[in-house]
């Protein structure tokens, strides 16, 4: 809770073999806080939110380290290439789920983002070898729930939210237009 910029109050016992921990923080501190919450008590912590007060801007709250995994281009996703770039990062999406230029399919093991093609099938030969093609085996993707989306994305990026899905998207679809937006951004920051 000190990386959300909360301060504990108290911290005593609450019967049961429990304790019970009274925090003020900040609500943007909070947003994306209770699936984590619930991940480090293996789901026997139970979250109260209170309003309490307004208080002064504590400052910048750490949002991820890492990059995210980006498409290249339009289509149906496919399993042999979500397969082949596993290896990156762990994935967002499906075999056969709808992709575009700029929607972010995954979350990059690095610190960079990192452009890639999840359309990309296996290479079909008239050749055929004595031991079969193995079925691709993937792991499952991960889930984005609203709050968790809002608490994942970095300034360049965005949340769409559809009746059937929740997507990320970068805010410049085109990786030309990113790469000129990050030279303006790091020009403006050498003249200040």
């Amino acid at each position: 809770m000190s990386e959300r910029k909360a301060e504990m109050l108290e911290m005593k016992p609450s019967g049961g073999h429990r304790l019970r921990l009274v925090f003020h923080a900040p609500t943007r501190g909070l947003i994306g806080y209770q699936g984590e919450l619930l991940t480090d008590t293996r789901g026997t912590a139970i979250m109260n939110r209170l309003f309490h007060a307004y208080a002064p801007h504590r400052g910048p709250i750490q949002g991820r380290r890492n990059g995210v995994l980006i498409s290249n281009d339009q289509g149906e996703a496919v399993a042999y290439a979500l397969w082949n770039l596993e290896d990156r990062g762990p994935m967002m999406i499906e075999p056969g789920w709808k992709v575009y230029r700029g929607m972010i399919v995954g979350e990059h093991t690095r610190d960079n983002d990192l452009v890639i093609n999840v359309l990309k099938g296996k290479q079909l030969t008239n050749i055929r070898t004595t031991s079969k093609d193995e079925a691709v085996r993937l792991t499952p993707p991960i889930r984005m729930t609203l709050e968790k989306a809002l608490a994942y994305i970095q300034d360049d990026e965005l949340v769409e939210v559809t009746p059937s899905s929740i997507r990320l998207r970068k805010k410049l679809l085109d990786e030309t237009d990113r790469k000129r937006e990050d030279r303006q951004r790091a020009a403006a920051a050498e003249a200040v």
